[in-house]
């Protein structure tokens, strides 16, 4: 997220060590996306709805240039739930404090939608309709059908799931950190679009990161954005093989839309091949790449 004149940078962290757990947002800044200067911690572990960890999710720039992040919690019975936090202070450049919600969680599994609690999450950056609606879409699976559902919103604290999911395919398991974004038909690929275009020159990404194979895809095609459906030009169930950020090890990566450049950056988490017994040796796991 580009604020002020300053991106900001935020990651999975556990500052109790080097493998998985206790985790929470941290927070970084840069001027020029190579430089980093780290902050406190933006989310961590306060309300019922995150008060066993605080995982991924997304920021989306609201109108009047004001910040809000969507993200994950893991309430007291585990479940995966989505919650909002926005900046204490809007004068702040560093945005270094975000208040939650008073009425977290905002989407959450229910007998009624049957949706499975422990397969719901990371939701992505939201786009705004014609209709004046937001939309925001959540990684999740039912049996081995894969499937990033969706929810709308007038004012970003009341979301309403969609009938359907916009896009789901099967035999391909728990869809982790989704992104969806606009580019232009044909255009260079330097050229980025706010997540909010739509058009008849525009086509749409649709990236998911399975679980199962802890490797990125993404799918090109079209979104109807008055039945709220995405088809890809060619998708998991085809012959042709979907597409890869990178054949390495990458994952559960995010991209951004830089304003001030007219380009997508993408970003993308380096797991390395090291055993844990090594990773706590050193102290850390992992690095952060970006591509535009």
């Amino acid at each position: 997220m580009r604020y002020k004149g300053l991106y900001h940078l935020f990651y999975q962290y556990n500052p109790k060590g080097a493998v998985w757990g206790n985790i929470v947002w941290a927070h970084s800044v840069s001027k020029d996306l190579v430089n980093w200067t780290p902050l406190d911690y933006a989310i961590y572990p306060s309300q019922q709805s995150d008060i066993n960890g605080c995982w991924s999710g997304s920021a989306t720039m609201l109108p009047g240039g004001k910040p809000a992040i969507l993200y994950t919690g893991i309430d007291p019975n585990n479940h995966q739930v989505q919650n909002l936090a926005i900046p204490k202070n809007l004068s702040d450049p560093l945005l270094r404090e975000w208040v939650k919600s008073p009425k977290n969680p905002l989407m959450a599994p229910t007998q009624a939608n049957q949706i499975n609690s422990s397969s719901f999450r990371d939701p992505t950056t939201a786009w705004l309709g014609k209709d004046g609606y937001w939309r925001v879409l959540i990684g999740s699976k039912v049996h081995r059908r894969g499937l990033a559902i969706l929810y709308k919103s007038k004012n970003f604290v009341n979301w309403v799931q969609s009938e359907h999911p916009l896009h789901s395919a099967e035999g391909t398991g728990m869809w982790e950190c989704p992104d969806f974004y606009p580019v232009l038909n044909k255009s260079p690929l330097t050229t980025g679009l706010d997540t909010s275009v739509n058009g008849d020159n525009v086509r749409h990404v649709l990236k998911v990161s399975l679980d199962d194979t802890k490797h990125d895809y993404y799918l090109i095609g079209s979104y109807d954005y008055a039945k709220d459906i995405f088809t890809p030009d060619s998708g998991f169930e085809d012959s042709k093989p979907v597409l890869r950020h990178d054949y390495g090890k990458y994952y559960a990566s995010k991209t951004i839309f830089e304003d001030g450049k007219n380009r997508r950056v993408l970003f993308g988490w380096v797991n390395e091949s090291s055993s844990v017994a090594d990773d706590i040796k050193k102290g850390w796991a992992g690095i952060h790449v970006s591509w535009t």
